[in-house]
């Protein structure tokens, strides 16, 4: 008895061994994630682990302290207004008559004239047909105390050469020059009277240009004084295409001013 009970033992512990063998298992409890709510010790300030990657440093306006931003915050303010009322004001001059322009026409053309001036209207192009050259000749003082008259010496022509070949020409260089003329003619009548307010402003603009030109070109030489000058416009009908069969003149017209005398000091720009 003794030795089957043995052997039933030994059967029975063996078929619930093979039992278990044979039923599945169960998977492995997942590991603890650490918590990521705010109460976390990760969101309230406790240290990081060594391995999180340290924090981008602030750049460009967030890096200034919140006095400075402020002050960075006023300033682009400021610019923004002023661009907005520059393009406001230019709009206005080169768009066609209307009841703000009609009410406000002085205001815009204090902030217009002569530095912004422009050539052009809204909804109207009016493309230039002629070549106009600007041309000065001088009188000038001697250091003996005679005096001489230059020749004269085209200016739209040294513009031209300027401009020509550069990739990035200056605004000078194109306009100042042929903007200076188209004020004076617009403000002047064909005997060269004043007809405007700005009629004595123009001249003045356009002596200190010419004079500034002179001085720079070397016109009154080592020891010489720009006296007196005189601006003429040579203007030149622009050829039509060969296909058509208009017909314009082929001869320069002139205009000529008369002498105007230099200011004392205009040659080095601090006339008033």
């Amino acid at each position: 008895m003794d030795a089957y009970d043995s052997g039933s033992d030994v059967s029975r512990e063996a078929e619930a061994e093979g039992a278990a063998a044979r039923e599945p298992q169960a998977p492995p409890a997942p590991e603890a994630v650490p918590d990521a709510s705010p109460d976390s010790p990760a969101s309230s300030g406790a240290p990081a682990s060594p391995d999180a990657p340290a924090p981008e440093p602030r750049t460009g306006v967030a890096a200034l302290s919140p006095r400075y931003q402020i002050g960075a915050a006023l300033a682009l303010a400021v610019v923004a207004v002023a661009v907005c009322v520059h393009l406001g004001m230019v709009f206005l001059h080169v768009a066609p008559s209307n009841t703000v322009t009609k009410t406000h026409g002085e205001a815009i053309d204090e902030w217009i004239y002569p530095e912004f001036e422009q050539n052009w209207k809204l909804f109207a192009p009016n493309p230039l047909q002629q070549n106009i050259a600007v041309q000065v000749r001088a009188q000038i003082r001697t250091a003996d105390g005679g005096s001489r008259t230059t020749g004269w010496y085209d200016l739209s022509a040294q513009d031209g050469r300027a401009i020509d070949g550069n990739v990035v020409p200056s605004h000078t260089q194109q306009n100042e020059l042929r903007r200076a003329w188209d004020f004076f003619t617009a403000s002047h009548d064909s005997d060269n009277r004043a007809v405007g307010e700005r009629g004595s402003l123009s001249e003045t603009y356009l002596r200190r240009i010419v004079v500034l030109r002179l001085d720079r070109g070397g016109a009154n030489g080592a020891d010489g004084v720009v006296e007196r000058v005189q601006i003429r416009s040579r203007t030149l009908n622009v050829r039509p295409p060969e296909w058509t069969t208009e017909k314009v003149s082929s001869q320069p017209v002139f205009r000529v001013l008369p002498w105007w005398s230099v200011l004392p000091g205009e040659a080095e720009g601090d006339a008033r």
